[in-house]
C-alpha cells in the first residue's frame, strides 16, 4: 500500500515536475526558514524532532552565502566599499564564510558535549546555515542598495546590515536553546563556553602553523645545504 503512494505522488508530466519542483523550494528554501524566524522556538523544534531541516537546504544556504560574499567584494557600491575588484581573492572569500561556520559548529559540539547537549554536530551545522536566511536578504537587498545610495544615506545601509547581522544571531541563540534542550541560562553559558573554545582552538591552529613553518625552513635548510655541497 505504502509502494503505492509513493508511486502516484512521483510527478510524471514535465508539468508536474516543474510544479513539485517548485513546491518543494518555496516550502523548504522559503516557507520554513520564515517560519523559523518568526517562530524560532517552535521552528528549530521541528527542525530536529520532525527532521524538517534538510542538509541540502543548509549546504545550499551556505553556498548563497559563499557567492553573496564574492558579489559584495566585486559589486558593492564604491560610496560603501573601496575594495579594488582586481584584488578579489576567492579562497579568502569563501574562508570568510566557511572558515567561521565549522569552527563554530565544532566549538559548540565540544562545549555541549560535555554539558549533556542534545544536539548533534550535524544538528548544529544545519541550524547555523539555517540562521543564514535573514543575512541573505539583507546583505543582496544591501548590495543593490548600496549601487544607488549617496554618502548622506550609508547610514541606511548600515541598518540594514545591521539588522540582518541581528537577526542571524536572534536565530543561533534560539536554535542553540532548542536543539541542546536547554534553559536560557545553560545555553548563555555554553555560548561564553563556545567562545572560549573557539580562542583555545585558534591557538592551538596558530602554534600548528608556526611549528610548520619551522619545520618546513629546517628541512629546506638542510635541502639547500646538500644541494649546494653535493649536487
Amino acid at each position: 500500500m505504502t509502494n503505492n503512494i509513493k508511486v502516484e505522488n512521483i510527478p510524471k508530466t514535465f508539468f508536474e515536475k516543474v510544479k513539485y519542483g517548485l513546491s518543494y523550494f518555496y516550502d523548504n528554501f522559503i516557507k520554513y526558514p520564515a517560519y523559523i524566524l518568526t517562530h524560532p522556538i517552535k521552528g528549530f523544534d521541528y527542525f530536529k524532532r520532525e527532521n524538517e531541516g534538510k542538509m541540502n537546504v543548509a549546504v545550499t544556504f551556505l553556498i548563497a552565502m559563499i557567492l553573496l560574499q564574492i558579489l559584495k567584494f566585486q559589486y558593492t557600491g564604491f560610496v560603501v566599499s573601496q575594495n579594488d575588484p582586481n584584488d578579489l581573492n576567492t579562497i579568502r572569500e569563501v574562508s570568510l564564510v566557511v572558515f567561521p561556520v565549522i569552527l563554530f559548529t565544532a566549538a559548540n559540539w565540544s562545549i555541549t558535549t560535555l554539558f549533556d547537549g542534545k544536539g548533534k554536530m550535524r544538528d548544529i551545522f544545519m541550524m547555523i546555515c539555517y540562521s543564514l536566511y535573514p543575512m541573505l536578504w539583507t546583505e543582496s537587498i544591501g548590495l543593490i542598495f548600496s549601487n544607488f545610495i549617496t554618502a548622506e544615506e550609508v547610514g541606511f545601509y548600515l541598518l540594514l546590515i545591521g539588522i540582518g547581522n541581528f537577526l542571524t544571531g536572534y536565530l543561533i541563540f534560539f536554535g542553540l536553546l532548542s536543539i541542546h534542550e536547554y534553559g536560557v541560562l545553560k545555553c548563555i553559558g555554553s555560548i561564553v563556553g563556545t567562545a572560549l573554545a573557539i580562542l583555545i582552538i585558534l591557538f592551538v591552529m596558530l602554534l600548528a602553523f608556526d611549528l610548520f613553518q619551522q619545520i618546513y625552513s629546517f628541512l629546506y635548510t638542510i635541502y639547500r645545504e646538500i644541494s649546494l655541497r653535493y649536487l
